[in-house]
């Protein structure tokens, strides 16, 4: 079937992965791929529904592409991911009747034959699963879309924390994982491919192999994965704090080849607001965890805020504020609570008004800034191994040191104009000499 597809997609690492089985599963139909979209037969777009920013993103993407699809006869758009499992009723999907095909999470594998069956079946109805319940392994056919030389790797699916915030239970599912087994092969194979970076990723990497009675957990992963990455820097992503052991900090003290790089939601410091959120600790918890995780030597911590969530008074986000400033984070991100339907955390106070929560997110915002200017200095005239992510036409170099995950944190820039050999995916020496808030510059050392 020559048809060619144009591929969008939107949230996050979690859902790219998704995108990436996708891809490989029409690849091998036989379907080909474009970067042009008026190259393009078809649009693929891979959407996130988890806050209404990311559901208003989706509708901006699926009125762009109607309206690309309107300008020649013949043209197809697929909607897949978690808007399809966020539409129980189909009450959105009901609006664009253009759409040619919804898929949902669990289609990922097999979109390959539906979208096949769309083209040659003129009866084709296809009903999107919208109870999510798959999960990949290694033997899943997988296009990596990512940079050659890093990757992520999905350890683990939905969730059981049920936040009260949170809808990424009912979008995603139940909390279900993969064996050591298959992660670790999946693992092998992309080091065999010269990876440098693999990046473990799930809903919660701290429950996995929790929904099971494998006997198996994330230490036991880690030990395994740590065996055989030789030279591989690999970078944990999105721990809970209510789960985060003691094993787990001697694992990652010990490693070789685990960064000192760890991403710690804690949503807020209020014992109220914890309580009302259902994240299982208390301000107490949380403190005396973070003295255990900054034992392990040259830790970074990354970290997330919820401000705003209903009936959160002035002093409460006072408390949160004055937490930031005292426990300095490396890496900080801040988020707005969003009204999502059918969530508990909507009856549990007075809405707070975009206003104030504008201004809440904008005050720690600009707290972080100066605490991260300020540990930025404190690397001038300090030499820090660097992994290259891209060369621009001029020949400077982008790339991040093992305190920063792709996308979301620090980038170091510097010159290469007299290393024609060096290339994305390199490990190099850099020394500091200038910085801002969340950027670095420097020379080869």
């Amino acid at each position: 079937m020559q048809k060619k597809v144009f591929i969008t997609s939107l949230g996050c690492s979690k859902n790219f992965v998704d995108t990436e089985v996708m891809t490989a599963s029409l690849m091998l139909k036989g379907i080909s791929f474009t970067n042009d979209i008026n190259d393009a037969d078809i649009i693929l777009i891979n959407t996130c529904a988890f806050i209404q920013s990311a559901r208003d993103e989706t509708i901006e993407e699926i009125e762009a592409a109607i309206e690309w699809k309107n300008d020649i006869p013949g043209r197809k758009i697929i909607v897949g991911g978690c808007i399809v499992q966020w539409d129980k009723d189909k009450s959105f999907r009901n609006k664009y009747h253009e759409v040619d095909l919804w898929t949902g999470i669990d289609e990922s594998k097999d979109l390959g034959d539906i979208f096949i069956s769309l083209y040659d079946d003129e009866e084709f109805a296809h009903i999107a699963n919208t109870d999510a319940t798959y999960l990949y392994n290694d033997s899943t056919p997988r296009l990596q879309l990512t940079p050659q030389h890093f990757a992520y790797i999905k350890i683990s699916d939905g969730c059981k924390n049920n936040c009260t915030y949170c809808s990424i239970p009912s979008i995603r599912g139940d909390l279900r994982s993969r064996s050591i087994e298959s992660v670790v092969n999946e693992a092998k194979n992309f080091i065999e491919q010269g990876v440098s970076e693999l990046i473990l990723i799930g809903q919660d990497l701290t429950a996995f192999a929790n929904d099971n009675d494998s006997g198996e957990s994330l230490t036991q992963l880690l030990l395994e994965l740590d065996k055989i990455a030789d030279g591989v820097w690999i970078r944990l992503m999105y721990a809970h704090p209510a789960s985060f052991s003691d094993d787990l900090i001697e694992v990652m003290k010990n490693a070789k080849n685990i960064l000192p790089y760890i991403d710690l939601p804690l949503q807020h410091i209020s014992d109220n607001i914890l309580k009302k959120m259902n994240r299982k600790v208390t301000r107490s918890d949380i403190e005396k965890l973070l003295i255990k995780i900054r034992t392990i030597p040259d830790i970074v911590i990354r970290t997330t805020f919820i401000v705003g969530f209903p009936g959160e008074t002035e002093e409460e986000f006072q408390e949160l504020y004055d937490f930031v400033k005292k426990e300095r984070f490396d890496r900080l991100g801040v988020f707005g609570y969003s009204k999502e339907e059918a969530v508990p955390a909507n009856k549990m106070g007075k809405f707070i008004s975009q206003n104030i929560i504008d201004k809440r997110h904008d005050a720690i915002m600009e707290l972080q800034a100066e605490i991260s200017l300020e540990k930025n200095k404190a690397l001038i005239d300090k030499e820090l191994d660097v992994l290259i992510d891209a060369i621009d036409e001029e020949r400077v170099a982008i790339g991040r040191t093992y305190m920063d995950a792709p996308d979301i944190d620090n980038i170091v820039y510097f010159n290469i104009m007299d290393l024609n050999e060096i290339t994305p995916g390199y490990f190099i020496p850099i020394i500091i000499d200038e910085v801002s808030e969340y950027d670095l510059n420097g020379y080869i050392s």
